[in-house]
């Protein structure tokens, strides 16, 4: 599976029980969060450092204690520094499983009817102790885990519609249409990565102009569509330099860089080392 999958389309958890548990460090191969959107929830907890982290057009910088709520189909990435965080990715259908009680409110929130605060945590200091407990739960997988994950999403979700720390969502029509070209330009080139990509078929994709198109993806990710391909590329070098056994110039060709020179330069420019040192890490 390539480094990052944009729509994401890796398997979170299980079939029983969809939900994965994510620990990060800056020794950690998925470190770095590359601008991605996925169909379920994530709930991120900055344990140290600082994360500044884009959802949709916004970017906000996070700090030590803070818990994001982010909703499903939301474009989101950014860049940590000096940061430890925790992520909790689950289907949310997963609490709708014979429980009446709460089916209503949960099929309201994935209907978007419902739209969770984003910085949960500022607003209800009831909120950090869940969630710690809930990643030291799934980071433990001890024997009854699972019956506790459950408990502590019905909590959250609990003191969330207690504490009102959502509002009622407003669809606007063409925000969300140009969101879902941007979308679809992302889930061309986790597709095709590989391939040799301009701006002028990434705009089409988007259907767009490419000069629009172009002003529109950088205020939406912090980068121009080119920028936003090469950085992609070397997300996926990493993977593969980190899991496979194989050389800098087969991985610059499967990711799509047709000089081994530049894939040197662009892997420096974007982490601040050569692949070759990259390779003598330990993680």
């Amino acid at each position: 599976m390539k480094y990052t999958d944009y729509i994401e389309h890796r398997k979170q958890g299980t079939f029983n029980f969809p939900i994965a548990y994510y620990h990060q460090t800056p020794l950690s191969p998925r470190y770095y969060m590359p601008y991605h959107w996925h169909t379920h929830y994530e709930i991120m907890r900055i344990v140290s450092g600082s994360f500044h982290l884009t959802l949709d057009s916004k970017t906000t910088t996070y700090h030590a204690g803070d818990v994001i709520f982010i909703t499903q189909g939301v474009l989101h990435g950014g860049e940590p520094e000096d940061c430890v965080y925790e992520c909790i990715v689950f289907d949310l259908n997963m609490l709708m499983k014979d429980n009446h009680a709460c089916a209503n409110t949960i099929q309201a929130i994935m209907n978007g009817k419902i739209r969770i605060d984003t910085h949960i945590s500022e607003e209800c200091d009831k909120i950090l102790p869940i969630v710690k407990d809930l990643c030291h739960v799934l980071a433990e997988k001890k024997p009854g885990y699972e019956f506790m994950t459950q408990g502590y999403l019905y909590t959250l979700i609990g003191v969330i519609i207690e504490e009102k720390l959502y509002e009622e969502s407003v669809n606007d029509t063409i925000t969300a249409q140009r969101l879902n070209s941007v979308k679809s330009v992302l889930d061309y080139i986790s597709d095709n990565y590989s391939d040799s990509i301009s701006l002028g078929h990434l705009a089409r994709i988007a259907g767009m102009n490419p000069r629009y198109f172009c002003r529109y993806f950088r205020s939406m990710t912090g980068r121009t569509p080119i920028d936003y391909l090469n950085y992609y590329r070397v997300e996926c070098a990493c993977e593969m330099l980190s899991t496979k056994n194989i050389s800098i110039k087969e991985t610059a060709i499967s990711c799509g860089f047709s000089d081994e020179s530049y894939f040197v330069k662009t892997f420096r420019k974007y982490k601040n080392t050569t692949p070759k040192q990259f390779t003598k890490k330990e993680f």
